[in-house]
């Protein structure tokens, strides 16, 4: 850690899901940028999130690596134990793990259906009540959504039910926390240069859809986690419930 102990446990922390690579590690090192000592949690690939924590303590600000499926209750348990452990208290969490593997709507399909409920709507639901049961007034809770819940494209049905789900939760988590003046959004990125966006997809699939929004080419991880640091810093405290659509005009 670039600080010691007593200056560490000062700072806001956030804690951010699947921030090891793309989206989320955008998210990690925007948060840090913000001030924020970060999480950084990670499902397998222990190689990527140290470099993300290495990044951001480079840049001055602290990090630390916490593995967990977000699937799993005692690894998210884990997870929010290690911020607190480390930190001394939870802020914000930012729930950006997620897969989106492609496959019709047919039985054979059932298995990547699973997988994908798994970790983007049960990981997401298990995240959430963690973060309802210890984040305190001020508290931020984001989830990551998509904006291709409006397009509907073949293939693409578990990925949109499980994002659809996850929007379904902010709303009703937000009642829920009714009185502790905590807000809990969702940002519904459109098509973004990730490995998770690439994957699957051919050359020419990746222009067509990088054409569909009317800014005609594809968002970057950094602009998605200019939104979230929106909604996690002191703009965003009147905002809640509300999906923001990230999206360039997609939809």
């Amino acid at each position: 850690m670039s600080q010691n102990l007593s200056s560490r446990i000062q700072l806001k922390t956030a804690i951010v899901t699947g921030g090891s690579r793309g989206i989320g590690q955008a998210i990690a090192m925007r948060l840090a940028k913000d001030g924020f000592a970060v999480v950084v949690n990670y499902a397998g690939n222990a190689a990527k999130a140290e470099e993300t924590v290495a990044a951001i303590e480079a840049a001055g600000g602290n990090a630390v690596a916490v593995r967990g499926d977000v699937g799993n209750p005692a690894d998210v348990a884990r997870l929010f134990a290690a911020a607190r452990e480390t930190f001394g208290g939870i802020d914000v969490v930012v729930n950006s793990a997620g897969i989106m593997p492609l496959a019709p709507i047919a039985e054979s399909s059932l298995d990547a259906f699973d997988k994908t409920i798994a970790t983007n709507l049960r990981g997401a639901f298990l995240v959430m009540a963690q973060a309802a049961q210890q984040l305190g007034k001020g508290g931020r809770i984001i989830a990551l959504s998509s904006s291709v819940l409006a397009k509907a494209f073949p293939a693409y049905g578990a990925y949109i039910a499980s994002k659809a789900g996850v929007e379904g939760l902010v709303h009703v988590l937000a009642n829920e926390l009714r009185g502790r003046d905590i807000t809990v959004n969702a940002v519904a990125p459109g098509p973004v240069a990730t490995e998770l966006f690439f994957t699957g997809k051919s050359d020419e699939q990746v222009a067509q859809i990088a054409k569909l929004a009317p800014l005609e080419r594809l968002g970057t991880p950094e602009e998605i986690a200019a939104a979230v640091s929106f909604l996690a810093g002191p703009d965003g405290s009147w905002v809640n419930a509300q999906v923001l659509r990230v999206n360039g005009g997609f939809a």
